[in-house]
């Protein structure tokens, strides 16, 4: 990844830069690009987290429950597993999701922060199983996916080669 190539004084800056309003910039690439690897990274330390840890124990937040809590009282019937991106995305959703997502204003460090969602959540992120979503979103999703055990295939798909070594030192 690029940013493996970053001395300390430039990663600093890529980092600053991060916190930054975003008309401070207009369009440029080098922050589009930081915030890329930034989002990136989030994404990989996510899914190694639910590929090894049981999900239903993760906190994601210190307020998990309050997001949970209001995420299924305004959103009772939107299927997590597999995401519509209309559901995140068109003018009617965006319009129920921003009263939502701002009621964490202050409550939720960056809860409007840009992150990557998976869309289905038994596969990894990929280009095609990735969505935009801010950072509350990403939150009362993930967080209902791992209390509803949507999120324990990932870390059951992940057990599955460990067990099947075992057995056979077992049975060798």
């Amino acid at each position: 990844m690029a940013m493996a190539g970053l001395g300390p004084g430039e990663a600093a800056a890529a980092a600053h830069a991060l916190s930054l309003p975003a008309e401070a910039f207009g369009n440029d690439p080098r922050v589009e690009l930081a915030w890329a690897m930034k989002a990136h990274q989030h994404a990989q330390v996510y899914f190694n987290l639910i590929s090894s840890v049981d999900p239903k124990f993760l906190n994601l937040t210190k307020v998990d429950d309050q997001i949970y809590s209001e995420f299924r009282k305004n959103f009772k019937d939107l299927k997590i597993d597999v995401l519509d991106p209309e559901e995140l995305k068109s003018e009617s959703a965006k319009e129920k999701w921003r009263p939502f997502c701002l009621r964490f204003e202050g409550v939720v460090e960056d809860f409007n922060y840009g992150t990557l969602l998976r869309l289905d959540c038994r596969k990894d992120y990929t280009e095609e199983n990735t969505i935009f979503a801010t950072r509350i979103q990403f939150f009362a999703i993930e967080i209902a996916r791992n209390r509803e055990g949507c999120n324990s295939v990932v870390y059951s798909s992940a057990r599955e080669p460990a067990a099947a070594v075992a057995k056979e030192a077992v049975s060798g």
